[in-house]
């Protein structure tokens, strides 16, 4: 039996163990690498993923692990009566290459991605560290969890950090958002794996398409998963924090040099780039956005209405 077929198998048999203690499970949907199924009860719903690669099949859940609807689902699957969350999800990886990215949604300032190779003993201490999804930070605590990290763990991660003005003109290229996070990623992985050894690179999922590094031949060992709320393993987290801390020392750097720059896309963010474009000119500016955001269509558009 071949491993998608395997856990195919796998995640029938959960529903139909779980239907028979009175849980809702949605029908199967099968994603690029696994199956899954929402499973409820009452108010409450988590996800039960059955992945399938070269290492075989997984059992992953989604959801508030401290939720009765969590832990009772848990049980049923797995046959254990207690669990560290964090522990159980790190246990199916002895070590891997931990990627993400920040900045994608920000009008002004770099697209960053970093990866962060971890073991048993860094994922341990990491977790001691503070490390979690950076979306759960503070500046200020993203900016010394990265201290930190790179202190203890200098040779452990890559980070790639595409200025505004270098983006834009990979964006002529790429033309596409996706296939440019693509190429970012698929870098600070090769550049990783040149100075260390691991069979898992886990990334936090941005589309439905292979890595253009996992169809390499030289990688082809390597189980590449992409999952949505990757964050959840530390060492995406770990990648997570590093990325937000070197875009955040990009902002810092500008403030430096005389421009206080907004993060985000909001009407400040907009208000603050029709200043530069009135001040400086568009090609000016490509030193500080993401040209082919709206934003700039919409900031020309009203400089130019206002001047008829």
């Amino acid at each position: 039996m071949n491993v998608e077929l395997q856990a195919q198998t796998t995640i029938n048999n959960n529903i139909a163990t779980l239907t028979s203690h009175n849980f809702l499970c949605s029908p199967v949907e099968k994603k690029q690498y696994n199956f899954e199924t929402t499973v409820s009860q009452a108010n409450q719903k988590i996800k039960l993923l059955v992945y399938f690669g070269k290492k075989g099949v997984k059992t992953i859940f989604q959801g508030n692990a401290k939720s009765v609807l969590y832990q009772e689902v848990y049980e049923i699957v797995t046959g254990k009566y207690s669990f560290d969350f964090m522990q159980e999800k790190e246990q199916l990886y002895t070590d891997y290459i931990g990627t993400d990215e920040t900045g994608k949604g920000d009008y002004f300032g770099p697209l960053v991605v970093c990866a962060m190779y971890v073991d048993i003993k860094a994922i341990e201490k990491l977790q001691k560290f503070g490390v979690k999804d950076s979306k759960e930070l503070s500046d200020i605590q993203i900016n010394k969890i990265a201290k930190t990290i790179r202190k203890d763990y200098p040779d452990n991660f890559k980070i790639i950090l595409i200025s505004p003005k270098k983006y834009n003109e990979l964006y002529k290229s790429f033309q596409n958002v996706n296939k440019l996070l693509d190429w970012t990623h698929s870098k600070a992985i090769e550049d990783l794996l040149s100075q260390v050894e691991t069979k898992t690179v886990i990334t936090d999922q941005f589309s439905k398409k292979d890595l253009r590094i996992s169809n390499q031949n030289n990688f082809s060992h390597i189980d590449f998963l992409q999952m949505p709320r990757a964050e959840e393993h530390t060492g995406v987290a770990a990648a997570s924090i590093l990325a937000r801390n070197a875009m955040n020392n990009w902002f810092t750097k500008k403030e430096q040099d005389g421009f206080k720059l907004p993060k985000g896309a909001s009407a400040q963010v907009k208000e603050t780039a029709k200043i530069l474009f009135q001040k400086y000119g568009k090609e000016e500016l490509t030193n500080f956005v993401k040209l082919h955001f709206k934003t700039t269509t919409q900031i020309i558009n009203e400089i130019s209405n206002n001047r008829m």
